[in-house]
């Protein structure tokens, strides 16, 4: 049941975008343009974003759970930090030099060919992403497991 209603709830933000024309990456450029032929739908677009997302939050929050699921799963990182920043600048870089964010560009996939290559380019990055960043933290925490055996053991002072 969970399944289709992701399928479905994908399906109406697919929709969305192209009822908004979102999967155009000129609406996205001309957005961005501030100083020249200023495109303000997308804030308009964000701006329901924003009252269905408000809407939602303070309903399932004062419901206490949701409806397909035992309990919230929050966000436990409230900070702004390196990696974040990072994150934010690479994906507003690439949203600036390809017009797509991550949704419209899937949605646009199947019919334009930059679009499709953004898509595969993100895979591609994700699982690079991935498989780098699980390495380094089982390294670390293999690391910590010695560090931690050894103090216990006493053959590491602290």
């Amino acid at each position: 049941m969970r399944f289709l209603i992701g399928i479905l709830a994908g399906a109406i933000f697919g929709l969305g975008l192209v009822l908004a024309q979102m999967t155009d990456p000129s609406r996205i450029l001309g957005f961005l343009d501030v100083f020249g032929h200023w495109d303000p739908r997308l804030a308009l677009v964000m701006v329901g974003a924003l009252a269905v997302h408000a809407s939602s939050s303070y309903w399932i929050r004062r419901r206490g759970k949701p409806l397909l699921a035992s309990s919230l799963h929050l966000p436990r990182q409230t900070s702004i930090d390196r990696r974040l920043m990072t994150g934010a600048a690479l994906f507003g870089i690439g949203w600036g030099l390809a017009g797509y964010c991550p949704g419209p560009a899937i949605v646009a996939a199947p019919t334009n060919p930059s679009a499709l290559l953004l898509a595969l380019s993100m895979i591609v990055g994700m699982w690079i992403y991935g498989r780098w960043f699980e390495n380094r933290r089982r390294t670390e925490s293999a690391e910590a497991t010695i560090q931690t055996s050894a103090y216990l053991s006493g053959k590491l002072t602290p």
